[in-house]
C-alpha cells in the first residue's frame, strides 16, 4: 500500500482595501474575496498627510490588493477627477508597492446617498470595493 501526498492547501482568496477618492475627502473600505463583501472602514482626509495615513492602514490591514474608484462622465469620458483618482492609483502602487485595481465608479456615491446612513466616502469606497468582488467572481465567458 503506498502512501497519499497531499499537496498544501493554497488560499484562493485575496484582501483588499478600496478607495474613494476625492479632492477634499478619501474613503477606506476592507473586503475579501472569500466573503465576497466589503465593510466601510473611515474617511481620511486628502492633503499633505493622506498617504502616510493610507500607508499606515495599509500596515495594519495587510491587503493583497488595493483597489481605487475611477470616476468618469455617464457616456465614459474621462475629466479632471478621472486624472486625479489615476494619479492617486499609481502613487499608491509606487507608495505600498501592491497591485492596484482600477474601477469604473460612475455612480458610487449616488448609491452611497440613498443606502446608507453615516460615513458617505467609506461608504461609497465599500460600493466600489463590493462591484470589484462580484466582478472577480463571475466566471469568464467560454470561447466558442
Amino acid at each position: 500500500m503506498s502512501a497519499v501526498v497531499l499537496a498544501p492547501a493554497v488560499s484562493s482568496h485575496s484582501s483588499y482595501l478600496a478607495f474613494d477618492f476625492g479632492t477634499r475627502r478619501i474613503g477606506v473600505a476592507s473586503g475579501n474575496s472569500l466573503i465576497g463583501h466589503a465593510t466601510a472602514l473611515r474617511t481620511v482626509e486628502a492633503g499633505a498627510g493622506a498617504l502616510d495615513a493610507i500607508g499606515k492602514l495599509v500596515a495594519e490591514w495587510r491587503p493583497d490588493a488595493l483597489v481605487v474608484g475611477v470616476p468618469c462622465h455617464p457616456d465614459g469620458v474621462a475629466h479632471a477627477n478621472t486624472r486625479r483618482a489615476r494619479r492617486f492609483a499609481s502613487e499608491l502602487r509606487s507608495r505600498c508597492g501592491l497591485p492596484v485595481h482600477e474601477v469604473d465608479e460612475r455612480y458610487s456615491t449616488t448609491e452611497a446617498r440613498t443606502t446608507s446612513r453615516g460615513d458617505l466616502d467609506a461608504a461609497s469606497a465599500a460600493i466600489i470595493l463590493d462591484q470589484f468582488l462580484r466582478e472577480r467572481s463571475m466566471p469568464e465567458p467560454l470561447a466558442p
